[in-house]
């Protein structure tokens, strides 16, 4: 038999008339009229070289070889069917393992509440957590890698984005600091001592070339790879670190920092979550996506101590 031939359709009314052994009852069954029933009988029986349904008495009977077909058959269109339909995530039971690209100030913002909630719905899952990557050498081989990127509003080919959460910096220097209370003016800034972050992937860090816009260069006197390196570096010196401010304020209590309002208006910062295309309909990427979304948009809540 050619393949290519064969409508489909066909073994959907085989499939009736095998359950009902009657053409009117098949018709009602599948949305046919009965005429047309009766026609896909027809070419049935000359596809299959049987006729399936004969009459014995006042009623119709299926033959020996259309009673072999039932059961292959229904099997065979739950397969078809299964085709068409997204596989079913089932959180409790998974040990999926799911692979992440953020910078080290989204692990600390994001990932303790974050596991809270896959520690309770999915305690079998695992999260990988790689370390953040420019645009420039995110590679299509390591893309497909990836089941999240966490950045700030940069392209990345072949994923799409929702904001995740809004955050701006601010200055942290440690409890203490002489030059404290006189960084929020322009003078102490420029004379200060900072710390800068330039992560892999960028040639320099985002606040100085924001900074230079307004013709503003600052003196760098340490340069680190992660806002949280900054940040220890910041507690346990006078160097000043212009970081996100969400930040500042999750780690000011373990590190002795305080947050300080810089002379300039920092504006907004926009942290996105990215995902691949082609797992736009899976459901166990929609179901990271809806933990991190709520993870995120949750930052503004008061943390709840774990019981």
């Amino acid at each position: 038999m050619n393949l290519s031939s064969l409508d489909l359709n066909l073994l959907v009314a085989l499939d009736a008339l095998l359950k009902e052994a009657n053409v009117s009852r098949a018709a009602m069954r599948i949305g046919l009229s009965q005429p047309a029933a009766s026609h896909a009988l027809r070419r049935l029986r000359e596809l299959i070289g049987d006729p399936l349904l004969v009459r014995v008495g006042s009623r119709m009977e299926l033959t020996p070889r259309a009673q072999g077909l039932r059961a292959p058959l229904a099997q065979a269109l739950d397969h078809v069917r299964a085709l068409f339909l997204p596989d079913a995530f089932d959180a409790i039971s998974s040990e999926r393992q799911f692979r992440l690209m953020m910078p080290d100030l989204a692990v600390e913002l994001l990932m303790p509440p974050l596991m809270e909630k896959i520690t309770r719905a999915a305690p079998n899952v695992r999260i990988d957590v790689v370390p953040w990557r420019g645009p420039a050498i995110f590679t299509a081989e390591f893309a497909r890698t990836i089941d999240l990127v966490i950045s700030i509003g940069n392209a990345f080919g072949g994923f799409h984005r929702q904001l995740l959460y809004v955050d701006s910096d601010a200055l942290a220097v440690r409890s203490g600091h002489p030059m404290a209370a006189k960084l929020k003016q322009r003078e102490a800034f420029l004379a200060a001592r900072h710390v800068a972050v330039i992560i892999r992937g960028q040639s320099e860090d985002l606040i100085d070339q924001w900074l230079r816009t307004r013709g503003v260069e600052r003196r760098i006197a340490l340069v680190v790879p992660g806002y949280i390196e900054a940040l220890h570096v910041a507690a346990r010196t006078d160097l000043v670190a212009f970081v996100p401010q969400r930040l500042i304020r999750a780690l000011a209590k373990q590190l002795s920092l305080v947050p300080v309002t810089p002379p300039f208006d920092p504006g907004t910062d926009e942290q996105y979550m990215f995902y691949p295309t082609r797992a736009q309909m899976d459901p166990g990427s929609i179901w990271l996506r809806r933990l991190m979304l709520e993870t995120g948009r949750g930052l503004d809540q008061p943390r709840r101590k774990p019981a």
